[in-house]
């Protein structure tokens, strides 16, 4: 209960159904464990809070980029709401230190997973719906997700972007190594080197090593803006 006290005033958001936020912050492995009764756990709120998400994001982004065509505007919704932009949102108001996860999630990195934070966010996002209605959502996705925008773009196409940044600028060849590696096999932790032009650039981590390239290419991105 403190932890759920604690988070409402993280996220400056009161419940006035305090068993919503429960049932959002509980994932199936901790309501399997503890045998509660079917659907505590969080996954009916994460498909309403998915749904709620992606109108919230189309209204936000048909006002606020009305010279843009609808291909560009799917493309822009894509990238705020997938799965690692959604983890990435989840880092300034700390949702992994506050979910209820089974001893096995806990056990393997899922405080830290990106599909569990994303689904989470999700589920919040659902039960401030029902909770306080559209315009409480709106409120909490306005203030978490749909800020930063251009960063958040660059996180989701990072490899791409940078790729062709280092192409158009004739700067090398681009390439991912990996360092490190740590972790059992269910929930490893990679880390890899950017190399560009036989020059070290930047590293990233991650769960896969998909994730750890992408976290070294935004990076580097973001050095190659603030030089």
């Amino acid at each position: 209960m403190r932890k759920q006290l604690e988070f409402q005033y993280v996220i400056d958001y009161d419940f006035k159904q305090d068993g919503l936020l429960l049932q959002a912050l509980t994932h199936s492995s901790y309501a399997n464990e503890k045998r509660m009764k079917k659907h505590s756990d969080n996954e009916r709120l994460e498909f309403l809070g998915d749904a709620v998400l992606e109108i919230i994001t189309s209204e936000y982004l048909y006002h606020h980029f009305p010279d843009l065509p609808e291909g560009e505007l799917t493309k822009m919704r894509a990238s705020l709401v997938c799965e690692q932009t959604l983890a990435y949102c989840t880092k300034e108001m700390r949702l992994g230190d506050y979910l209820l996860l089974g001893k096995g999630e806990e056990h393997t990195g899922g405080r830290q997973r990106s599909s569990i934070l994303s689904d989470a966010l999700e589920a919040v996002i659902g039960a401030i719906y029902l909770d306080g209605g559209f315009a409480s959502a709106k409120e909490f996705v306005l203030k978490y997700i749909l800020t930063d925008i251009a960063h958040k773009q660059l996180f989701y196409d990072s490899k791409t972007i940078l790729q062709e940044v280092v192409q158009g600028q004739n700067m090398g060849a681009m390439e991912y190594g990996l360092i490190a590696e740590s972790g059992p096999d269910h929930a490893k932790l990679f880390t890899v080197e950017l190399s560009i032009g036989g020059k070290p650039v930047s590293t990233g981590s991650g769960h896969t090593k998909k994730a750890a390239e992408q976290e070294a290419a935004y990076l580097a991105l973001v050095q190659m803006q603030e030089t």
